[in-house]
């Protein structure tokens, strides 16, 4: 969809968006708010230290409630005042690491939160569509590296990718159990790993390397061999967006679609972007192995974003290189105190000049 006709769908629209203090939900935030939607955002507070949501601030929103999403007495009045017609649901415990020193919480945030905020939703007749964001780590990940297909196993190692995994079992459950031909339209989007400015979540590749940077540090890498799906913020979603406007129509889609890199896109292993995104900010390619020893993670991760195409007729706009580009300007911009509501959104322009 082009940049005006999306503006014409989105204009007025009212959104409620979880997790908008959180990196993604940033981005989805001021992209929706510049479409002329009214944007209500449901969150915890911010993290600590430097955070997307604080430097951009909240004008651009309509309303913001911070809640915990296993308070379902506060998830459940949030709702109630948004009156949303549509939802994008990406509130999540995100961190793979994390997940193994708070699994009860990962669980209970993932799975009942999601619960939670399907049931207050349930008591409304307004939502038109519910778009609910888990992981490419759903997938019952052999070790082969392939790409996985929306057809393929769950499954899940780690207590994070276990609870998404859970998490599409549930939704899968409440869409068969409640959301007959009068209620409304839900599904799950998979998403690979995203990468852009504003990232500062603990034990990620990109923010580790920005403060080792800014401490003047060598970066160190957990696993510089293993591949991830990278893609950038705004590839993802713009997917997700996407996919939200077509579940006001009539046209039958699947229950869940992956959004990652192009098809035939070569793996990016974990020092080579490294390098690479080192080099784009003028600094020396060099790296350095942490030697110690950590929680499991997956080696590699592949998603395969083919029926996305076939279905939605979306494609991914921007390359490797392009990906790493735009992250590198905005955090180089970021380190020189530059405006980076304008940068933020300058990208955004940016991104939507460029046809698929």
């Amino acid at each position: 969809m082009t940049s005006d006709s999306a503006k014409d769908f989105w204009a007025g629209k009212r959104v409620l968006l979880t997790g908008h203090t959180g990196f993604k939900g940033a981005w989805a935030g001021r992209w929706l708010a510049r479409r002329g939607a009214a944007v209500t955002g449901l969150a915890l507070p911010p993290e600590p230290g430097p955070n997307l949501s604080t430097l951009l601030g909240e004008g651009h929103l309509a309303a913001s409630h911070l809640v915990d999403l296993r308070d379902a007495a506060a998830v459940d009045a949030a709702v109630a005042q948004a009156q949303p017609d549509l939802v994008l649901h990406m509130a999540a415990q995100p961190l793979v690491r994390r997940s193994y020193a708070e699994p009860v919480a990962t669980f209970a945030t993932n799975v009942m939160g999601t619960l939670h905020l399907l049931d207050a939703l349930h008591r409304l007749a307004r939502p038109r569509a519910v778009l609910v964001i888990t992981s490419d780590k759903v997938y019952e990940n052999d070790g082969s590296g392939r790409a996985y297909e929306e057809s393929d196993r769950l499954g899940g190692h780690d207590p994070y990718s276990a609870s998404k995994a859970a998490t599409e079992i549930a939704v899968a459950s409440w869409r068969q159990s409640f959301c007959t031909e009068a209620g409304p339209r839900l599904m799950t989007a998979r998403g690979g790993n995203v990468i852009g400015g504003g990232d500062w979540s603990e034990d990620r590749l990109i923010p580790d390397i920005i403060r080792a940077l800014v401490a003047d540090e060598v970066p160190l890498l957990r696993n510089p061999a293993s591949t991830r799906p990278w893609q950038h913020v705004l590839e993802c979603l713009d997917g997700y967006l996407t996919l939200l406007e077509a579940m006001t129509g009539d046209a039958p889609l699947p229950d869940a679609l992956n959004f990652g890199p192009a098809e035939g896109a070569e793996p990016v292993a974990v020092g080579v972007l490294t390098n690479r995104l080192l080099s784009a900010m003028g600094r020396p390619s060099a790296f350095a192995q942490d030697s110690q020893t950590g929680p499991h993670e997956m080696a590699l991760l592949g998603i395969n974003s083919a029926l996305a195409q076939k279905v939605l007729g979306w494609t991914p706009r921007l390359d490797a290189a392009r990906t790493i580009g735009l992250t590198a300007d905005w955090y180089a911009a970021w380190a020189e105190g530059q405006n980076m509501t304008a940068l933020t959104d300058h990208q955004i322009a940016l991104y939507e000049d460029i046809r698929p």
